[in-house]
């Protein structure tokens, strides 16, 4: 799911100026295009682009597990795809009674373009216990390349 409809100029914000609702709104939508038949886990994720652009991914597995890609990281690769690499925010909606966090290998995608992204992180199972917080608080020493010039 590319560029799916997310939040643009007139679109409700909040302080931070990211439209929440739509943003999680795209990743509640193509959470449920995830296919997850080993782990039963539906994940979904939007990414906003400085453009206003949204991306949504969802988490494919496979039977050879090492093979699977997680919902962050297909998003990423539909932002790069589409020639955007200016993340401004990301929401991750998963199920359960607390919402679930980015992998390791995911944050370290997520770094490679924004450490400084803030992050909302939704349950299906219990919105009201979603929250918002950063990549760099959620990964505080990522490997940067750009750190070793």
């Amino acid at each position: 799911m590319t560029a799916a409809a997310g939040p643009r100029a007139g679109s409700p914000s909040t302080d931070d100026g990211v439209a929440w609702g739509a943003l999680e709104d795209a990743a509640r939508r193509v959470r449920d295009h995830a296919y997850a038949p080993y782990s039963g886990y539906h994940v979904g994720a939007a990414i906003v682009t400085r453009s206003g652009r949204v991306f949504a991914g969802c988490n494919v597995e496979n039977a050879s597990y090492g093979l699977a890609i997680c919902a962050e990281r297909s998003a990423i690769a539909q932002m790069v795809a589409a020639g955007e690499s200016d993340p401004v925010a990301v929401v991750v909606v998963t199920r359960g009674p607390e919402p679930g966090s980015p992998c390791g290998m995911c944050r370290q995608t997520l770094a490679e373009f924004a450490i400084d992204l803030p992050v909302r992180l939704v349950s299906a199972d219990a919105p009201s216990a979603a929250r918002t917080t950063t990549l760099a608080a959620l990964l505080p020493d990522a490997f940067r390349a750009d750190k070793l010039k």
